[in-house]
């Protein structure tokens, strides 16, 4: 009789949501290496992803796939570094460059293996929010979304910029991380099918500047006598309360053991940290969000998945954000695409512990145009060089042994240097001649160039 009736719910469907694992992304924006109490800050309070980190892996070595956010969203999603998929820049509000319905993306994959997605808070992968003109988050497989183009408008206090699966939301009580949670549970609750396992996406737009924070938040922090400082601190604090409601919804509903969490964050620190807006730490590594050094790019990574990743597990080993697409679909039985390059590896063993090292066909790899610091950098075991765009001029460092890359090498280790150099020079233009040559073409924000001489295209063009 227990055969008959296993078979049946095996027919039916219904042990397929026990089998594969649950997967959640969630994403802050701008939040620094050294931004959480499990990351070394001795001030801000972030007790709740202190104890996540205790229940999986802390990696201590996790990458975005750039130094600003649109690229790295877009590296998360596709697997691709961002000039191979085109999103090469940050985009602004009717910017050219987008997410483009040509690449295949995590969410796309997923549902079309029968889970059911879901994407709540800041999309930023598209200059043309909510217009046919380019792909919105539906057309990326997400089944329920609501989000933003960039920044929660007017600021993270009663935003009125959100839409919901294209409607517009109008304005909201409350502020930006909790109420990008609150919609990711209510779509747990009420609106997704119980009887697919799923995909969430939880990108709050914490701490991105211009940002505001609870009263209740910054009360914690009145012996800080820099406003800015406490308004920062209390920021990344709403953020990590928003994420144990988040970590509280699934307990509840009974779905997190079976849940694999990815959190990090798309770039490294605004500002300089002192004077300017920008309060984040970098851990002491060198440079800030838009440069190529590690404090720019180097960030947060927490895994858990119960039962497969040990808990309170410290992983050393460079993992990118591209790593996330291979990954997530290694953990839901998917294949990953056969009909393009992938820059991202699965690192499912690294994180369970069974390996400490990836094998990667394509290097570590980042490149950005962004003034002042528009460089291109690439990793290989210990060792990273950098270079200007237009490779005259480099950097050569050993992480391993100088991770706040204070000691150029490339004189003393020359033989060393020019073997990276030749590599990096190599693999810049493979992924030149893949990606499209916006970047040739538009301004660094994404816009077009003031000679290109080519007029706006009309409203309902056919999408890319």
């Amino acid at each position: 009789m227990k055969r008959v009736v296993l078979a049946l719910l095996l027919s039916c469907g219904c042990l397929q949501a026990e089998a594969r694992p649950n997967l959640v992304l969630f994403l802050a924006d701008d939040l620094g290496y050294g931004d959480l109490g499990c990351f070394g800050h001795e001030v801000i309070k972030t007790p709740n992803l202190d104890a996540f980190a205790n229940e999986g892996a802390r990696l201590t070595q996790c990458y975005s796939g750039s130094a600003v956010c649109s690229p790295s969203r877009s590296a998360l999603l596709t697997g691709r570094t961002p000039h191979r998929n085109g999103v090469y820049t940050w985009i602004t509000e009717q910017g050219e460059v987008h997410l483009r319905k040509s690449e295949v993306t995590l969410p796309s994959l997923l549902r079309g293996a029968g889970y059911t997605t879901c994407h709540s808070g800041k999309w930023h992968l598209n200059g043309f929010f909510n217009d046919p003109r380019h792909p919105q988050p539906n057309d990326h497989g997400y089944d329920w979304w609501m989000a933003t183009q960039n920044n929660a408008g007017p600021s993270h206090e009663n935003p009125n910029n959100f839409v919901r699966n294209g409607e517009p939301v109008g304005q909201l009580m409350g502020y930006s991380a909790p109420l990008v949670v609150e919609e990711a549970v209510r779509w747990l609750s009420d609106k997704r099918d119980a009887q697919k396992p799923f995909f969430l996406a939880v990108w709050t737009h914490e701490p991105h500047y211009p940002i505001k924070s609870d009263p209740k938040y910054k009360a914690l922090y009145s012996q800080l006598t820099d406003d800015v400082q406490k308004e920062h601190h209390a920021n990344v604090t709403q953020m990590d309360d928003a994420f144990g409601m988040l970590m509280k919804a699934l307990k509840e509903r009974q779905l997190d053991q079976n849940t694999f969490i990815f959190f990090t964050s798309d770039n490294g620190p605004e500002g300089d940290g002192i004077q300017s807006p920008g309060r984040g730490s970098s851990g002491g590594l060198r440079g800030r969000k838009r440069d190529m050094h590690e404090g720019g790019i180097r960030v947060p990574g927490i895994a858990r998945w119960p039962g497969k990743i040990a808990a309170g597990s410290v992983i050393e080993t460079p993992v990118i954000g591209s790593d996330v697409f291979p990954t997530m679909l290694k953990a839901a039985g998917v294949e990953v695409p056969k009909d393009r390059v992938l820059d991202g590896v699965d690192v499912t063993e690294v994180l369970m512990g069974r390996s400490t090292r990836v094998e990667r066909p394509q290097p570590l790899y980042w490149r950005l145009h962004m003034a002042p610091n528009a460089k291109m950098a690439m990793r290989v075991d210990d060792w990273k060089i950098l270079a200007n765009l237009e490779l005259t001029e480099f950097e050569l460092y050993n992480l391993k042994e100088d991770p706040a890359e204070t000691n150029d090498l490339k004189d003393k280790e020359s033989a060393r240097f020019a073997a990276l150099k030749e590599k990096l020079t190599s693999h810049n233009a493979s992924v030149e001649g893949e990606g499209p040559d916006w970047w040739k073409r538009l301004t660094p924000n994404g816009g077009k160039t003031p000679s290109s001489g080519e007029n706006k295209k009309k409203k309902g063009r056919k999408q890319s």
